[in-house]
């Protein structure tokens, strides 16, 4: 069905006008030369905005901040957040602005959030500004998230500025427009408890009900659905992040959302070598959101957002926090039982195949691929080879060639469907190596590999010809990955 592109940009300001006391009304800072560098033309149609309109200056200026559409009130969110376990009372949005919301083709409000916009009254001391490559970073990992089925924030476009940023060196700035359910996040709770005013976290509570979990609005006791509405999909969320390798690298509060949507593409990425010790972040010295330790910092992190919600849970305190524990430890089973079906999916089995066979196969090959250290997202797809009876390109990879093939014939008793676990396993992610090249060559203004490598990792499950350098590991030259927060 054919969908007519607006020719008018109008906007709500839902966000602004029920919790003013979470935003700051700010204007985005003047690009002096903006120049659009990608556009996601689909997102775009989604939204029921003309691509083409967005090409133009106007659009562009639209994309920066410096045209406010009828009905928007850019605002800086408040909030606060625990940053590798630290408190902060006030962090916000120090160089980022809420536009405002826009409904979709689909009838779903939207936020049209900027990053990279100026200094806000939360900026702490930063330029409030943002180079090139750590927002086509952000583009490129988010919509390669989308495209693994992953629930994420999504980014609209990418515009230079003409503004040159000063980090270590003078860099090229950047802003990115990115759209979400919702920029609601675990800190903007700890930051409304934060200010004693209960009626203000009833009202945010009630804002995240209406817009991401109107089902608790019917229970008995609706915050308590709310928590454990947000406890499901994040259990959710970050099981699906991990069976595809994904490390997020900054798991504090205020990057965990309330809809259950991945946030913050600073330091992350994708694991290649299997290893649960995983880190690719300069600064988490101490593994603190490494692969394997992202369950239990989920978990942490909604513990801060059940001691935020304790006042709306019970008036006693002591029968709000026996609530709020009871709810906090089905996460861990929830977790496992989004882990144990993506792992049957991954290894092709049926849904019916007995938890109590698949757990013990899927920790003996966990061994297997760290002791061997094998390339996580290479073994499985190339595992689904030895349904159609070629075992040799999943087994090639191995040194221990008897473990491999003792385990393999476990696995294949069961039954296991090609077709299944080529729906699931992709051939292409964002390779470390591939992407720290399509970066550089974007910031000088050379944004064919970055466009190469979307077109890739976009439709990850479908193999094609002339695109092998995309599904191989980094070479062995290309040393330990780090990467960097990118502010």
């Amino acid at each position: 069905m054919s969908v007519t592109p607006r020719q008018t940009v109008s906007f709500d300001n839902q966000f602004a006008r029920e919790l003013g006391e979470l935003a700051v009304p700010w204007q985005a800072e003047d690009a002096p030369d903006p120049r659009l560098l990608l556009l996601n033309e689909s997102l775009a149609a989604e939204l029921d905005l003309a691509p083409s309109w967005l090409r133009s200056p106007e659009g562009v200026r639209l994309l920066v901040g410096h045209l406010v559409p009828d009905g928007a009130t850019p605002v800086a969110q408040a909030y606060a957040g625990h940053q590798f376990g630290g408190y902060s009372p006030r962090l916000g949005d120090g160089r980022a602005l809420l536009l405002g919301e826009i409904t979709d083709t689909s009838g779903t409000r939207m936020d049209v959030h900027l990053k990279g916009s100026g200094r806000t009254p939360f900026a702490r001391g930063g330029d409030g500004l943002a180079a090139v490559a750590p927002m086509l970073r952000e583009y490129l990992i988010s919509e390669a998230m989308h495209a693994l089925g992953i629930p994420t924030t999504r980014s609209l476009a990418v515009v230079a500025t003409g503004r040159p940023v000063q980090r270590e060196t003078l860099l090229p700035g950047a802003v990115l427009t990115r759209v979400a359910s919702s920029h609601l996040r675990v800190g903007s709770f700890q930051y409304a408890r934060a200010t004693g005013d209960i009626d203000l976290l009833r009202r945010l509570a009630d804002h995240a009900i209406s817009r991401h979990h109107p089902d608790a609005a019917e229970a008995d006791n609706r915050y308590l659905a709310l928590f454990e509405a947000v406890i499901s999909s994040q259990a959710e969320l970050i099981a699906r992040w991990m069976l595809v390798g994904f490390v997020h690298g900054v798991m504090n509060t205020d990057n965990m959302t309330i809809s259950g949507e991945t946030i913050d593409y600073g330091p992350c990425a994708f694991m290649e070598v299997f290893d649960p010790a995983t880190v690719y972040s300069s600064i988490d010295t101490g593994g603190r959101y490494a692969y394997g330790n992202q369950p239990g910092v989920a978990q942490w992190n909604l513990a801060r957002l059940a001691e935020a919600l304790l006042p709306l849970l019970h008036t006693d305190e002591e029968q709000a926090i026996a609530l709020a524990v009871g709810s906090l430890d089905r996460f861990s089973a929830q977790f496992a039982s989004a882990w144990t079906t993506g792992m049957k999916a991954k290894l092709g089995l049926a849904d019916t195949v007995s938890t109590d066979l698949v757990d013990p196969l899927v920790g003996e090959l966990s061994t297997l691929l760290q002791d061997n250290r094998i390339d996580h997202t290479s073994f499985y797809r190339r595992l689904s080879d030895a349904v159609r009876g070629d075992t040799e390109p999943a087994r090639g990879l191995f040194m221990d060639l008897a473990g491999f093939d003792v385990w393999t014939r476990r696995w294949l008793a069961l039954e296991p469907q090609a077709e299944l676990m080529d729906q699931v396993n992709p051939i292409y992610i964002p390779r470390n190596h591939l992407v720290e090249e399509a970066l550089a060559a974007g910031s000088d203004a050379d944004l064919d590999p970055l466009v190469r490598l979307l077109d890739a990792v976009t439709d990850p499950f479908r193999e094609r010809p002339g695109l092998e350098r995309y599904a191989d590991p980094a070479p062995t030259d290309f040393g330990r990955y780090q990467t960097y927060c990118g502010t």
